[in-house]
């Protein structure tokens, strides 16, 4: 997300203490900052705090901001770091079907209620998925592939190097491809069973 004149002007001014400037940012960037802790704490209501408590310390900080750096990666760098320490606190949760609102990130084009169970079998199977790997390693996919983040951009908003964020990328990929071939190997094997135990059934008489 490219940084308008109008968006430049709603920093100074919330910098220079303008609340009614800084609520445009917020509505600007909730939902990317949202995004962002929904798929690295697995959780809506965890994402919603999370969002919160974001804004806050974009707030209190906003004076440090540098101009010179795109506000989307300041603003997500907050993120990740209060997405990783909260992990690394304990205090992530991992997703429930239950509170599981994909129509709180996702396009609305209204799909049929066939493509809307398939959308959130599909988005349940990437959420375990992003839960087994590693903090660091979620975090760069998630940077990458939902926020369409360059590597120079990750490595900012990381402290780390490009090459870095290469290596993580890499590794996350394949760790998220063997854990779908154990998926698949696992529902194939209780599709066979399932199907051996109807044929070994007793027929009602």
């Amino acid at each position: 997300m490219e940084a308008t004149d109008q968006e430049r002007l709603w920093i100074l001014r919330a910098q220079q203490g303008d609340e009614e400037a800084f609520a445009r940012i917020v509505e600007a960037y909730e939902r990317p900052v949202y995004n962002l802790a929904y798929r690295m704490l697995g959780s809506s209501g965890d994402a919603e705090d999370a969002t919160q408590e974001v804004f806050l310390r974009a707030f209190s900080h906003l004076e440090g901001y540098d101009p010179a750096r795109k506000f989307s990666s300041w603003i997500l760098s907050i993120a990740s770091h209060y997405c990783i320490d909260r992990l690394r606190r304990g205090h992530g949760r991992q997703v429930s079907i239950d509170e599981f609102e994909p129509e709180r990130w996702l396009p609305d084009p209204e799909p049929r209620p066939e493509e809307q169970a398939m959308n959130r079998d599909r988005e349940r199977q990437i959420q375990r998925l992003l839960a087994r790997l590693p903090d660091a390693h979620r975090l760069v996919i998630v940077l990458r592939y939902w926020h369409d983040m360059s590597y120079e951009e990750i490595a900012q908003i990381t402290s780390t190097t490009e090459s870095a964020v290469k290596s993580r990328l890499h590794r996350a990929r394949e760790a998220m491809a063997e854990a779908l071939e154990a998926d698949a190997r696992q529902q194939s094997a209780d599709h066979k069973a399932e199907r051996m135990a109807e044929h070994v059934a007793p027929k009602a008489i």
